[in-house]
């Protein structure tokens, strides 16, 4: 039987996780045939017709302890997922009773660790701080683009534009958002974050998501956010991030940036045969 009309005519299952409300559907595909497509990760990305998501996370077998493959809910792909990065980190400790792991995505080789108090660690890897690396559409300096509000451009596995901003309340994140995820200095789209900073070691974050729109966190966004603070020299290199979700803590280290915070399991599930056939 096709690989296709086999996943038609069986079930599914899948994980729900979330971190900090940024949610995340996880079908585990290191033991079954789950051949996901952008068009099944967009169905199941709907929030009335679907599951619902900010990012969906297939876990396969690989050369570390896993491989992990992320689409967002358009069905677009993604290199990076901080969040459900974490999220999956957690779910293969608690599954395997290590306090330390190592997955692999398309960003690279990613460390996470067990950080107590129901913590969950990863070292996202070093930031990309050159035009092309991140990438944008022509050479310029990534501190401060040619963009009213002179963001700051950071590549974590994927684009970011970070504006900081007096207040961050004040900005409308969903016109604003919109506009400049498609602005075209970024050939591949871009995350959007405005952050206002708090003190030394404290900001105050929201995000616009590509592929998603407005999202309660982000752990990507928030690892661009701090380090696009630091080289401005409006931070330290440790900072807390407040979304609104709640918060992380973002930790720009000679090894990579770690980022920390707390993940919830909210349930498991399973796609019925009739919801996947209404997808084609």
């Amino acid at each position: 039987m096709p690989a296709m009309q086999q996943r038609l005519d069986t079930r599914l299952p899948f994980i729900k996780m979330h971190g900090l409300g940024n949610d995340f559907v996880i079908v585990d595909a290191r033991a079954q045939d789950a051949p996901i497509t952008p068009a099944l990760a967009k169905g199941i990305g709907h929030r009335q017709f679907g599951v619902g998501f900010d990012q969906l996370a297939v876990i396969e077998n690989g050369e570390a302890d896993a491989h992990l493959v992320f689409y967002n809910s358009d069905g677009s792909t993604s290199a990076a997922c901080g969040n459900a990065t974490r999220c999956i980190a957690r779910l293969l400790m608690d599954e395997t009773g290590r306090s330390a792991l190592t997955l692999t995505t398309e960003r690279g080789t990613l460390h996470a660790q067990d950080a107590g108090d129901g913590l969950t660690a990863v070292n996202m890897g070093h930031p990309q701080l050159d035009w092309r690396e991140i990438p944008l559409a022509e050479e310029m300096d990534t501190l401060e683009l040619p963009i009213e509000g002179t963001p700051t451009a950071t590549g974590m596995g994927n684009p970011h534009c970070t504006f900081f901003v007096e207040n961050a309340e004040a900005i409308p994140l969903a016109e604003f958002g919109a506009r400049y995820e498609y602005h075209p200095l970024y050939p591949e789209r871009a995350n959007v974050q405005v952050a206002q900073v708090i003190g030394p070691d404290h900001i105050r974050m929201r995000v616009w998501e590509r592929g998603v729109g407005i999202t309660l966190a982000s752990g990507s966004s928030s690892c661009a956010t701090a380090v696009a603070a630091a080289r401005r020299g409006l931070t330290g290199r440790k900072v807390q991030i407040d979304l609104d979700g709640g918060t992380l803590w973002v930790d720009w280290r000679d090894d990579g940036v770690w980022m920390t915070g707390p993940t919830c399991h909210v349930f498991s599930g399973t796609l019925t045969p009739e919801f996947l056939r209404s997808l084609g």
